[in-house]
């Protein structure tokens, strides 16, 4: 499921901020917004920007010139929203009256997605300038984006957990790499594109030195298996902020899919084992997620830390020990909680 990053929503509150006359706090989903006083009231509907949009260059978001603008061979021109404070509230995203973009339909409703009308993109660092290599290909059918749902974009999931054995992890501050084998043979892969076996990856080097190869196909076999996918978070010098202070590569399995379905997590844990891999950490495993973590702020809560050197902990990844499909996201259920001081020690 593409992630809606600009959509129709409901303003559910707004509140004053201390000390401010012209500004005031805007919830909507589990996400609140800075915005200008008097703008919204509640029940109001609105266009929701999420943080990591990128926004294109036209009159009703040159406002974010002095703050947002960015340019890359990449991405090109426009105006990348991110995790900011004003008077001491965190603001995530941008929320503006819908009466601004005249070609949102006229009946569009609370959900609508507007990102290819308003012509928002996902903000992406190139993939070569964290872990080199040469492109052969998208990425294959079997293996998927490995892009989660922030509870922040839909509070429901919480109590899809209700009842479920839980496991919490650690959210690795990395970049996403895959491998899989299938009937067309052996595929590595970063978050968008497939990788050539020519020692120009450094991912691909780490799997070569590793003989992850090897071991994958005779687990295949051993196990009379069609299909392998298996999906980690590479942690390195050079990668984002290398906020877990490596001095060597590291990949950090969170995700296995043995014929196309995602495993639970025990037996995610038995194959890391047989092939000789990392796992993410498991840092909480427990049962009814609401009773314990009723809200979004509790969750918050929940995300903040460090990782065990020190650096700032992205966050955390919630799943049910063995896989539930969830109506409310159309897939395996699956959130993300990603620490609001990460975010903003990650801005600086």
């Amino acid at each position: 499921m593409s992630r809606k990053l600009a959509s129709i929503q409901q303003v559910w509150n707004v509140e004053s901020i201390d000390g401010a006359d012209r500004i005031e706090l805007a919830h909507v989903l589990g996400w609140q917004c800075v915005v200008n006083k008097g703008q919204f009231q509640p029940m109001d509907l609105a266009v929701y920007f999420q943080i990591d949009s990128y926004l294109p260059i036209r009159p009703e978001f040159e406002f974010l010139r002095k703050s947002s603008y960015k340019k890359t061979d990449v991405m090109g021109e426009g105006f990348k929203l991110r995790t900011m404070t004003f008077k001491g509230q965190i603001s995530q995203g941008l929320l503006l009256p819908v009466c601004q973009f005249p070609e949102i339909p006229a009946n569009a409703q609370i959900g609508d997605d507007v990102t290819e009308i308003l012509g928002v993109r996902k903000w992406e660092i190139e993939e070569k300038a964290t872990t080199g290599g040469n492109v052969i290909g998208t990425l294959p059918y079997d293996i998927p984006h490995t892009d989660e749902t922030r509870v922040q974009e839909n509070p429901d999931l919480i109590q899809a957990f209700a009842g479920l054995e839980y496991y919490i992890s650690t959210k690795m501050d990395g970049s996403s790499h895959s491998i899989g084998i299938d009937e067309e043979g052996f595929h590595v892969t970063g978050h968008n594109y497939e990788y050539k076996n020519d020692g120009s990856s450094s991912f691909y080097n780490l799997v070569n030195v590793r003989e992850y190869q090897e071991k994958m196909e005779a687990f295949v076999k051993e196990n009379g298996l069609r299909t392998l996918t298996i999906q980690g978070e590479l942690c390195a010098p050079g990668i984002q902020k290398n906020r877990l202070r490596l001095i060597k590569p590291e990949w950090y399995v969170f995700t296995i899919r043995e014929n196309g379905k995602r495993v639970g997590l025990n037996r995610m844990l038995q194959i890391c084992d047989a092939l000789g891999m990392t796992h993410v950490p498991i840092e909480e495993v427990d049962t009814d997620l609401p009773s314990h973590y009723p809200t979004v702020e509790a969750l918050l809560a929940r995300a903040d830390g460090n990782y065990p050197n020190g650096g700032k902990k992205e966050g955390i990844v919630i799943r049910p020990t063995e896989p539930v499909f969830c109506p409310l996201i159309s897939a395996s259920l699956s959130m993300k909680v990603v620490s609001n001081k990460y975010l903003l020690k990650n801005e600086e």
